[in-house]
């Protein structure tokens, strides 16, 4: 994926050399680049357009989790090139003008090309501030995504910057072409399939029970529910049809393999939205678009297999530790909780663990205890072939980042550890 992505860059500035006039005069030198870094930032915005779009096939190859760092990454990137371009393309029209940086730049914004690029940078730039980590402490999760929205009228308004350069006779078939496929796929994954999932299966909440403090899970029920092939370890993006929930779709892992037509999650009160899904009744109607996810029991390579689990990212390993085949002795699950008390699912994964002969470890405690049960020792203590198995992991980022290194260090190599984590 990540070599097609670089392909498509290359490419991209092949096509901006077989352009170039050389030129040793400033103004010449300031267009030039200002040419080519706004090819790549218009190239990098379908990138991320692309990323995002909900391609079962790239969600299911690469992991939802991964496509977001790559998303998140690439947007620094983006920005940086957008604010090149502009800067160069003022600083070349200024010199070539003779004017002052203000005066040329007032001029530009006369523009409507000119203009139209402007407010679309501008609302990139809302949407990278917004995405920096300090703000995003400060941003509940649906505002977040709400301001993440500009980035389609941001888009609509670089394609028609781009259409409007010199670069049209060449480049314009292509960049048409490239617009459109983009388009097509968010149109059709993150509308039409999402409306047609809804008329074929029907979905209606069941049953909302209490798990444990804050912890409730969710039985959704609905028809021909074996078409969506949800797998065990993979994830939804759930539409609740309630007054404040129908404008915002929420990743929720399958806590439970798909079952007569039953699905189910089981969700944490971490933001506004899923601390009102306690308080949806029986009845509400349900949009689930998915699956999606790479956790699941494809990744496996080994007869051996550990999951580790920290807090709510029990609930994909539930359903792992449930269906991933296996004999006595062969399946170990690790699951990390502050208490006792904050163990979620915790009958139903020893009443697995009895049936199937399987171990269960819990390993309690503050995360800024002194002991570490999740350290390279304490893990080899815990699963003495550690380096014998793979190891699917789901947790919060700064647990799942500690653990992928402390496996690494204890014998693990990295292509058998699989995780995903998600975090906002």
């Amino acid at each position: 994926m990540r070599a097609s992505v670089a392909g498509g860059a290359g490419a991209v500035v092949l096509v901006w050399a077989a352009q170039v006039r050389p030129s040793a005069r400033l103004d010449a030198l300031f267009a030039t680049a200002a040419h080519l870094t706004g090819l790549l930032a218009g190239y990098g915005v379908l990138v991320l357009l692309f990323l995002m779009a909900r391609v079962p096939a790239v969600e299911h190859g690469v992991g939802a989790d991964r496509l977001a760092r790559w998303h998140a990454a690439g947007g620094k990137h983006v920005l940086l090139l957008l604010g090149g371009h502009g800067l160069f393309a003022l600083l070349g029209y200024a010199v070539h003008e003779g004017l002052d940086v203000l005066t040329a730049a007032r001029e530009l914004l006369g523009y409507p090309a000119l203009a139209a690029a402007a407010a679309g940078t501008g609302l990139l730039a809302a949407v990278g501030l917004t995405s920096a980590r300090a703000a995003r402490r400060r941003l509940s999760h649906e505002a977040w995504r709400g301001v993440h929205l500009l980035v389609y009228p941001a888009a609509a308004l670089g394609f028609a910057h781009q259409l409007a350069g010199p670069d049209l006779d060449l480049l314009g078939w292509f960049w048409a072409l490239a617009h459109a496929t983009v388009a097509v796929l968010l149109v059709w994954y993150r509308a039409v399939v999402p409306v047609r999932q809804a008329l074929r299966h029907t979905l209606r909440v069941a049953e909302v029970r209490d798990e444990g403090p804050g912890v409730v899970s969710v039985v959704v029920y609905g028809a021909h529910l074996a078409e969506l092939r949800a797998e065990p370890g993979q994830f939804l993006r759930w539409r609740f049809l309630h007054r404040r929930l129908w404008h915002t779709a929420l990743p929720f892992s399958l806590s439970a393999p798909v079952r007569d037509d039953t699905l189910r999650i089981t969700v944490k009160a971490l933001g506004g939205h899923s601390r009102r899904i306690r308080r949806l009744r029986p009845g509400t109607r349900v949009i689930a678009t998915g699956p999606f996810g790479a956790l699941t029991a494809a990744r496996r390579t080994r007869a051996k297999v550990l999951l580790i689990a920290g807090g709510v990212g029990i609930t994909p390993m539930r359903a792992l530790f449930e269906t991933l085949p296996g004999g006595p002795g062969e399946l170990t699950l690790l699951y990390r909780a502050g208490a006792e008390e904050h163990l979620v699912l915790r009958a139903e994964l020893e009443a697995i663990a009895a049936g199937r002969q399987a171990g269960l470890h819990y390993l309690l405690g503050p995360s800024d205890g002194a002991y570490d049960p999740l350290a390279p020792q304490a893990l080899r203590a815990l699963v003495p072939d550690l380096a014998e198995h793979d190891v699917y992991l789901c947790g919060p980022p700064g647990l799942a980042e500690a653990t992928s290194a402390a496996l690494r260090r204890a014998g693990v190599p990295a292509g058998r550890i699989h995780s995903e984590c998600f975090s906002f």
